[in-house]
């Protein structure tokens, strides 16, 4: 077997038996759609969505001096982190550039588990064994202990309610617990990647199927549908929340990306790229660099990532991510302008698509917010 040929999660079969249309995904043979892409993010905002996110990078921090390893390769304070609670957070190099953007979950005192991407599980497992030198704790890859499944949506909460013993209402955004879902046991997580409320569940591999099929019995009727990578990606753009590889790379900062709050500089001790980092502040503070924007097309014509953004036949910046929004009619697009062009507003901006300046609004991230 060549070692280029997707993996493949718990729920591959059943994808498949769904009529998925299936893609490669950082090394992941994943569902891109199961129908109508747009049917599927509607379902997600008006009632709910059922994803595989297994290909997700589960990385386990055990030990006495756990939270003060995190505390040195991440940007975060996670000493601070309460059991049963979690954090979003960064990794980044020594240059401040961000290796990857990371959901860190307090399971024990001393037991911690990091959810990198797919795409930078490897790079965040290596940097993550790396900086444990000379801290008594143990990083462990556990990519293969757990199947992740999503349910997303505003009927989640009454649908998983119906196959759990967990307290839900107790369980708030980012904060995670054990229970048993279908019987199963699940971490559950009050997390998400769709701007609506919802739920992910870290269980065994081998309990994804009984899993996934009692939430589609539970969940059918009030009318969830599983949902593919496609629709999480415009969801996850209506909301504002950044992409790796995308919004986040290693030649920015998080100050560059307009989330250096996630920065702690308060926490004690030394952390890998507090030098670069407390440059790029000031830096960002003096003479912001660009600025992370929303765009809503004026015309029908959808910008894509890497298109310039203009303004008086100059460019201004560059699209991150671009898609139509079934939500707002229109498509619409993130991307890094010049601080002088960044205001919501901002009149004469246009995306050159394809040669012809298509105009566009600037608007304040996100696109869209849920009624709470």
């Amino acid at each position: 077997m060549s070692s280029t040929a997707p993996r493949h999660t718990a729920l591959d079969a059943l994808h498949r038996s769904l009529g998925a249309m299936m893609t490669d995904f950082a090394g992941w043979d994943m569902p891109l759609r199961y129908g109508s892409e747009r049917d599927e993010h509607l379902a997600v905002r008006t009632k709910a969505g059922l994803f595989d996110l297994s290909h997700m990078g589960e990385i386990t921090v055990t030990g006495p001096e756990a939270a003060a390893l995190l505390n040195h390769a991440l940007v975060g304070n996670i000493a601070t982190v309460g059991v049963g609670r979690a954090r979003y957070t960064m990794i980044c190099q020594e240059d401040g550039g961000i290796l990857d953007d990371l959901i860190v979950y307090r399971l024990a005192d001393d037991e911690y588990m990091v959810v990198a991407n797919a795409s930078n599980a490897q790079v965040v497992l290596d940097a993550l064994t790396g900086r444990a030198a000379g801290f008594d704790a143990v990083v462990r890859d556990d990519r293969d202990a757990y199947a992740l499944i999503a349910v997303q949506g505003p009927e989640s909460p009454g649908i998983l309610k119906s196959v759990t013993d967990a307290d839900l209402d107790g369980l708030k955004y980012y904060a995670g617990l054990p229970g048993t879902v279908a019987g199963v046991p699940a971490l559950i997580a009050r997390t998400g990647y769709t701007g609506e409320d919802g739920f992910e569940l870290f269980v065994a591999p081998a309990d994804a199927e009984k899993v996934w099929q009692a939430l589609t019995d539970a969940g059918t009727p009030a009318g969830l549908v599983p949902c593919g990578l496609s629709c999480r990606d415009t969801l996850r753009l209506e909301a504002g929340m950044p992409l790796y590889g995308h919004e986040l790379t290693t030649s920015l900062t998080p100050f560059d990306a307009g989330l250096g709050r996630v920065v702690k500089f308060e926490k004690e001790g030394d952390f890998v790229g507090r030098e670069a980092l407390t440059e790029a502040a000031e830096r960002a503070a003096s003479e912001p660099p660009r600025v992370l924007v929303g765009l809503i097309a004026e015309g029908r014509r959808v910008p894509r990532a890497g298109f310039p953004v203009v303004s008086d036949g100059k460019v201004i910046g560059e699209v991150t991510s671009g898609a139509p929004s079934p939500t707002l009619g229109k498509p619409i697009a993130m991307a890094y302008v010049d601080a002088a062009h960044a205001a919501p507003g901002t009149a004469g901006v246009g995306v050159d698509i394809r040669g012809s300046h298509e105009p566009y609004e600037v608007v304040a991230l996100p696109f869209y917010k849920r009624q709470k």
